[in-house]
């Protein structure tokens, strides 16, 4: 059986919530020869669903921010829109166009969150960045996007300035809190603007950058259709519902929170409980205090908040809890009791917009991305021979899709780029995503890592993400990293940087050796132990693994 999997009722069944609704799901992996998908319908425009989760849920909550220091402040969707109104008005003062570009540079705020649908409502894009960018990093991105106004923290405005150098018309510096949206502020000085500029689901809503874990960050467009597919598909797939609520803890510039919770809960009145930074030892306590329902994590925050959570404190009581990137049996078992829930994992890039995978069973497992949601069609390709991987065969995983609806529209001037990843198949393309996957007799997918993360180790395969997997359950091991090391005899050999649990007492390389040989095979054995304090990692928790070491 070819690994070649189609699904075209994973939200139809999921919603219905029927305990035999998984065994039928499994039994819907078919060949290739037996998949056909209907024409793609074109969801709304972003724009579209706010102005209508405006109508439908004019008085329920929307938002609720949390600030680091103080008690939470809270927002209706009538209260927000008439924000983004006054924000409209002032970005349409400063020169913000149909077709213009607004660069944020803030982190996780009301403010954030106002911008992006003004920039909506005026028919303009955001391009929404790390708020610690360098001052290369931002004169980089400025020269790509052109901005016609910027947002960035008061605190941080003089690397702002220096990377912007002039070529960003208006600044606003801003607090990063509620006082960014209160009357007379600068974000609110302009004359409200309650009609949106007429847009069309083709037209570009932002350039989100990738997080560059293993090379320079690419342009990732983003249409205003593609917002309204990750909200339709994120807030069917969960069955969300008006009275839940997310709760968004990583960096807002990122997709995970701006589709999985932001845009779903929009699409269903949804409200969202935003904090204004990441706190590890008071993640359960503020999921309590903040009455939150719903969550979206990588699997290096899990870990962190394992291992920073008070142990006097009560757990939360969450009915659902997305993740991203394998967990170990124990940290997923110890996060299903923080939670009371069993997380579930899925998988998704920036470029795939909704997520094209999730582990739906009744009991989720700790490394299982499940099978293809919502009609998603995938194909498992042998990197080196283009034939399709058999079953419990690595393969890198093709997603199909129709760019600028359900995958992104391509790369920012980059054509090169995006001919190299999206592969025409009539109006719609396949997208080679670049990471291995097995899929098992079933059709149930396992995420294995990155292409560029398999090495060759005298001729023999080796994943790193695997190997990492494995030695994270070693004794003493809190987290681990483990790189390729040029070797005259083996060609590549893989080494490790171990995070402890207990840094005064940390695990002895030969005890590290011992296990290894028990645990894994003799080429995937690291030939050398470093200890070290922490990971380099990006602003959602990714290992930088090029950084690793150095």
């Amino acid at each position: 059986m070819k690994c070649f999997l189609w699904h075209d009722r994973g939200l139809r069944l999921l919603c219905a919530a029927q305990p035999d609704s998984m065994d039928r799901r499994r039994e819907r992996a078919m060949p290739s020869h037996a998949n056909r998908r209907e024409p793609v319908t074109t969801p709304p425009t972003f724009q579209a669903l706010w102005d209508e989760a405006v109508r439908r849920h004019a008085d329920r909550t929307f938002l609720v921010f949390r600030p680091d220091d103080r008690s939470a402040i809270t927002w209706t969707y009538r209260e927000f829109d008439e924000i983004v109104a006054r924000v409209s008005g002032t970005l349409a003062e400063s020169g913000v166009t149909p077709g213009s570009s607004v660069h944020i540079g803030l982190r996780n705020s009301p403010a954030f969150v106002a911008a992006w649908l003004a920039t909506a409502r005026l028919g303009a894009w955001m391009t929404p960045v790390d708020p610690a960018s360098t001052q290369r990093d931002i004169t980089r991105q400025v020269g790509r996007v052109k901005p016609v106004a910027g947002l960035c923290a008061a605190a941080r405005a003089e690397v702002y300035h220096d990377g912007a150098d002039g070529r960003i018309p208006r600044v606003f510096e801003l607090a990063e809190d509620e006082t960014d949206l209160a009357p007379g502020a600068a974000l609110m000085s302009g004359p409200p603007v309650r009609d949106p500029v007429p847009v069309v689901p083709s037209d570009r809503l932002a350039v989100m950058f990738t997080s560059g874990t293993t090379s320079e960050p690419k342009g990732v467009l983003l249409s205003q259709a593609c917002y309204g597919q990750a909200a339709e598909t994120m807030s069917a797939v969960i069955g969300l519902q008006a009275r839940h609520r997310w709760y968004v803890t990583l960096p807002l510039f990122h997709a995970n929170a701006q589709y999985y919770c932001f845009a779903s809960a929009v699409a269903t009145g949804a409200s969202v409980a935003l904090t204004a930074s990441f706190s590890a030892s008071r993640w359960v306590a503020l999921a309590r205090e903040l009455e939150v329902t719903h969550a979206s994590l990588f699997a290096a925050p899990i870990r962190m908040i394992l291992a920073r959570h008070p142990a006097d404190q009560p757990p939360a009581v969450l009915e659902h809890v997305w993740f991203a990137q394998n967990l170990s049996p124990d940290h997923h078992a110890a996060f299903a009791k923080l939670t009371g829930i069993a997380p579930r994992q899925l998988y998704g890039m920036t470029e795939t917009v909704a997520i094209v995978t999730a582990d739906l069973t009744e009991t989720p497992l700790h490394d299982v991305i499940g099978q293809p949601i919502g009609g998603r069609r995938v194909r498992l390709e042998d990197p080196v021979t283009g034939e399709d991987s058999e079953p419990g065969v690595p393969g890198q995983l093709l997603v199909r899709g129709t760019p600028g609806i359900d995958l992104f529209h391509g790369y920012l001037d980059n054509e090169a780029a995006t001919r190299k990843v999206l592969r025409p198949d009539g109006e719609a393309a396949w997208f080679a995503t670049g990471d291995l996957v097995t899929a098992d007799q079933h059709g149930t997918l396992r995420f294995v890592g990155r292409i560029d993360d398999v090495i060759k180790v005298s001729g023999e395969n080796v994943s790193l993400a695997e190997v990492e997997a494995t030695l994270t359950r070693a004794p003493g091991v809190f987290e681990i990293a483990v790189i390729a090391q040029p070797d005259p005899v083996y060609d590549q050999v893989p080494i490790a940087y171990v995070v402890p649990q207990n840094t005064a007492q940390p695990p002895q390389p030969d005890e590290l050796d011992a296990w290894a040989v028990r645990h894994l095979t003799p080429a995937a054995r690291p030939r050398a132990w470093h200890f070290i304090d922490e990971l380099p990692r990006t602003s959602v928790g990714k290992v930088r693994r090029f950084q690793v070491g150095r």
